[in-house]
């Protein structure tokens, strides 16, 4: 019998369960809503939203909207929006995650500093989030996504080091011991570890429920830089683990001669897709006369 398991523990995390229910309330209105850039890295779920009514758009429609209503995403965004909606007599629905809000004050009261250290910062070049940070510093801060881009700081002046709320605590610590090491004395160097911990961990949780399953089903949008790391993470731990964006995407075949199956996911995915995905293996267990117990 193939016993299946949706990992209690995967799912949306605070900041997007807030934005998604916060469109949602928008949208019970009936009222016209906006979203700057897709609310979830998930099309399934952006797909749901966009049925009740939900409109995404660029920064490039973003410029020429009037008198709208759009709601910014739990990414954050650059001054420059809320300077563009104040001009352009949008009213914002401020879905910030509080973390990421957090961030952006304190990399913006760094730039402040009467000498002005370098801000880096440690990310995905060209992430949402990421743009939202850089635009604290008037596009002045420096992005690094490994230690190999480090090596071209300038270890002579003061440095300040920020990482993307997502951004994994191991790769952020060999960052910091790779400057700390590098750093030219009187320059100063002064990190803040701003990784958010709901995320962070999920690593090791998820390896556990990775290996205790023949077969790991991991669930989640194809642009979610967070799943891919959560992916790569199962499948250190367990060889047979698959990636899927929905259930149309499932192979029965990967099943064969598994006792049990975990389902799991990032933190932009929603559980409701999850539980498709299950319904659609126990479909394929009754098709081909197995039996499967959730």
């Amino acid at each position: 019998m193939l016993q299946i398991e949706i990992d209690a523990a995967s799912g949306f995390c605070f900041g997007v369960t807030t934005a998604i229910e916060k469109a949602e309330e928008e949208l019970s209105l009936g009222q016209s809503l906006y979203c700057l850039g897709d609310i979830v890295h998930n099309g399934s779920e952006c797909e749901r939203l966009h049925a009740l009514g939900m409109k995404t758009i660029d920064h490039a429609d973003f410029e020429h909207l009037r008198d709208a209503k759009v709601l910014l995403r739990a990414h954050g965004e650059p001054p420059r929006t809320y300077e563009l909606a104040a001009q352009n007599g949008i009213e914002i629905i401020d879905a910030t995650c509080p973390v990421v809000l957090q961030l952006q004050r304190r990399i913006k009261r760094a730039y402040a500093q009467p000498h002005q250290p370098q801000i880096v910062i440690y990310g995905k070049r060209g992430h949402a989030e990421v743009l939202g940070l850089v635009g604290q510093t008037d596009g002045q801060a420096i992005v690094i996504e490994n230690v190999e881009e480090a090596q071209h700081l300038d270890f002579t002046r003061n440095i300040c080091l920020f990482s993307q709320t997502t951004k994994s605590l191991v790769g952020f610590q060999r960052v910091v011991e790779y400057i700390t090491a590098h750093i030219h004395p009187p320059a100063t160097f002064e990190y803040f570890d701003t990784i958010c911990r709901q995320v962070a961990n999920r690593l090791p949780h998820i390896q556990e429920f990775a290996a205790h399953h023949d077969v790991v089903l991991f669930v989640c949008g194809l642009k979610s830089s967070n799943g891919r790391v959560l992916y790569e993470a199962c499948k250190q731990v367990n060889p047979r683990s698959y990636m899927v964006d929905s259930p149309k995407s499932i192979d029965s075949s990967w099943f064969e001669g598994a006792e049990t199956v975990g389902i799991c996911g990032a933190t932009s995915t929603p559980k409701w897709l999850m539980e498709a995905c299950r319904d659609a293996i126990i479909r394929s267990c009754t098709d081909s006369a197995a039996a499967c117990e959730a």
